[in-house]
This record gives structure tokens, C-alpha cells and sequence, in this order.
């Protein structure tokens, strides 16, 4: 029996991939949202499983912290430390995704049994171009830029720690973490391969793939995308919709029409955009360019070496401080834009011109890097498990 503790939609998906390698009895132990992911690959799933308001950001703002308190914050992570120290009986391992909060628990409730700690979130690359004053300024943001002391303590408890690239495997190794290892990029890992098509939906021009992520970001951005591409007319605009089809917030003076159960059109006179739901793959594998608000989404566009513009949202997720961090990260396979649809557009277009677009893409698929990493890191937690 393995238990996973895992604090995020994207951590989750790994989790749950990283499963489908091992093929062992487990239990997962969701720290952010229901943890869906873990039943579709037959997980025992424990713990409260409350969705909270700030979606796992409690810490970006003053307003995400107190909605999540309101909503019973403290309570819930009493809830989960518990199921933490009861879910560790008869397990023989453990296996901490996410950040040095989910490896503290790892630490703190695991019984001592081997832990294995994956960070698909901190990277050497978030301090590029950073002075300390820079950093200082921005005390708040530390623990999700860097790997600070208490982490680096908690990661001496663990068998290995799997890190996201390979700045970052140097970084950790140099500051006396020997057993931090980069295998590969996780994000490209949980990428599946396009299962659907697109026939009917595509009309012959290069698709710019709408990608405003599964967080509350969605109300303030995608209608700020829509009315992007009202100024892109050479451009098919595609959404990846990772949400259910009721409610969506479109601009005024737009009508939204579903089609079913995975397809809607978003229409303004004679301009349409397709939202589509399920289709996540085949619509970054057609795409040329991306726009987007989204955290994983943003990062295996980039990785499969497609350009992406970006603005800041009201949160919770890609507010200033989030976008600017991704920035750091993708380099110059993400541009950021003021969040005005004209200005969007504006940015799309400078990124399309050729010198521009070969760097960005190059530097995408540079750091992310390629797919691999979970294949690896289950051979080594099975070792562990038949030891």
C-alpha cells in the first residue's frame, strides 16, 4: 500500500499518472479540491476533500486568506493532518507532490516510512534576474520561489526529492540536498497524446488556443480573451474549457450557445469561438500560439514549444505576483500583457513576428524539457516498495 499527499489539481494528475506506473494498492490524501483524479485510477481517496475558496492560493492575498478561513481553513488541515497519521497504516511508503507544506506533512505524520518528495513547483529559474532586495520585497512569495530552509530540512527526511528541471536539481544538489534528481518535465508526463478530432471545427487558419485555466481566474479572463479576438480575424481562436459548460461569463453583447455536453459557440454577430471541453490536447496540438492565464496549461504549451501571452487576473491564481513567477520560468516563451483586449492583441501579433516567435519556442521546449520523469520515479518508489 502506497499513500499519496498531494496539494493541487495539477498535483493530483500527476499522482494519479504516477500510479498508473506502479500499479499498486494506494491511497491519496487530496490536500487541495476532491481529488477526482485519484478515483479514476482506483485510489482509496481520504480526507475531508473540501474545496476551499482561494482553490489553493490562501497565501497570494489578504482576500484569498480570509475567504479560506471563513470557509474553515484551520479546521481542515486539522482534518487532513489526521488522515495523514491514520492513512500511513500499512502503507510502506509515501509519496509527497507538491510543495514543502505537503512534505511536511509527509515528515510530521508519515510514521517514518520511506518518502519520496516530487516538486513540480519551485524552480531555480524564479530567481533569474532577481536581486535579495528584489526578493525581500516580496517576503510572501519566498516559499513558492525558492527552497527555503525548513524545506530543504524536510527533504533530508526523504529517499530522493524529484524537481522540476534541471537548474534546479544543480540548485538543490549545491545547497546539500545530494538526492535531488531531474528525470524530466512532469507537465509534458500528464500531456496526453490528441485522442479526438477536430473536424468541423476547424476553418484552415493557425488556431490561437484560449487557455484561461480551472481556477476563479476564469470570470475576470476568458471574457478578456474573447474580446482579444475580436482583433485577431487571421487567427482562429480555440478555448480549453476545463470546467462544465453552465454559467460561463461572456462579455456583453456575446450569446453563448451549447452544443451538447463538450462543445459551446460564443458568438458576436458574425465572430464565433469555440469552447471546448475534453479537447485540451488536440487543441494545443493544433495551435500556433497560446493565450493564457492557466498555471500546467501555460507550461506544456510552452514545452511543446508554442509561444504564450499572458495578463494578470483578480486572482486567485495568476494575479501579478503568479504571472511575473512564470515569467521568470518560461523566460521568453511568455510575454505578458496589460489585461485590455486590445493590448492582448496588440502582444499576440509582436509575438507572431518571426524572430520573436523562433525564441520563444525554443525556449519553451528548453526549459520545461521533455517528458519522462514519472516512469523513472516509480521505478525507484516500486524498489523501495519491494524492499
Amino acid at each position: 500500500m502506497l499513500l499519496l499527499i498531494s496539494n493541487g489539481n495539477a498535483e493530483d494528475i500527476i499522482g494519479s499518472h504516477l500510479l498508473r506506473f506502479l500499479q499498486v494498492p494506494a491511497r491519496a490524501l487530496p490536500l487541495v479540491g476532491r481529488g477526482l483524479a485519484y478515483e479514476q485510477v482506483g485510489a482509496e481517496v481520504i480526507g475531508p476533500r473540501q474545496e476551499m475558496p482561494s482553490g489553493g492560493f490562501p497565501f497570494g492575498s489578504l482576500h484569498n486568506l480570509i475567504a479560506d478561513l471563513r470557509s474553515g481553513f484551520i479546521s481542515q488541515n486539522l482534518k487532513q493532518w489526521k488522515a495523514a497519521f491514520r492513512g500511513s497504516r500499512e502503507c510502506k511508503a509515501i509519496v509527497a507532490i507538491g510543495d514543502a507544506y505537503t512534505l511536511l506533512i509527509g515528515v510530521a505524520f508519515g510514521r517514518g516510512l520511506p518518502l519520496f518528495h516530487i516538486n513540480p513547483l519551485v524552480s531555480a529559474y524564479y530567481l533569474e534576474g532577481q536581486s535579495l532586495w528584489q526578493r525581500f520585497t516580496r517576503l510572501n512569495e519566498w516559499g513558492a520561489e525558492d527552497f527555503l530552509w525548513y524545506e530543504r530540512w524536510a527533504q533530508r527526511h526523504a529517499r530522493a526529492v524529484y524537481v522540476r528541471d534541471r537548474a534546479s536539481e544543480l540548485r538543490l544538489q549545491g545547497l546539500g540536498i545530494s538526492h535531488a534528481r531531474f528525470y524530466g518535465s512532469f507537465a509534458m508526463d500528464i500531456l496526453p497524446p490528441p485522442q479526438k478530432q477536430l473536424e468541423g471545427i476547424l476553418d484552415g487558419r493557425p488556431v490561437i488556443a484560449l487557455l484561461p485555466g480551472s481556477r476563479g481566474d476564469v470570470t475576470f479572463s476568458l471574457p478578456r480573451m474573447l474580446e482579444a479576438t475580436l482583433y485577431l480575424n487571421e487567427l482562429q481562436p480555440l478555448v480549453a474549457w476545463p470546467l462544465g459548460l453552465e454559467g460561463i461569463r461572456v462579455p456583453e453583447g456575446w450569446t453563448l450557445t451549447p452544443q451538447g455536453d463538450e462543445i459551446a459557440i460564443a458568438h458576436k454577430g458574425h465572430h464565433r469561438v469555440f469552447l471546448l471541453r475534453g479537447y485540451f490536447s488536440e487543441i494545443l496540438h493544433h495551435a500556433k500560439v497560446a493565450l493564457g492565464t492557466a498555471g500546467t496549461a501555460n507550461e506544456q504549451a510552452a514545452g511543446l514549444g508554442i509561444p504564450v501571452v499572458g495578463f494578470p487576473t483578480s486572482g486567485p491564481q495568476f494575479t501579478l505576483g503568479f504571472a511575473q513567477r512564470q515569467r521568470r520560468l518560461l523566460g521568453p516563451a511568455l510575454t505578458l500583457a496589460k489585461p485590455d483586449p486590445a493590448e492582448i492583441a496588440r502582444t499576440v501579433k509582436q509575438v507572431l513576428e518571426v524572430e520573436r516567435y523562433t525564441l520563444a519556442s525554443a525556449a519553451g521546449k528548453e526549459r520545461i524539457g521533455a517528458p519522462g520523469a514519472l516512469p523513472r520515479i516509480a521505478t525507484d518508489i516500486q524498489e523501495a516498495l519491494n524492499g
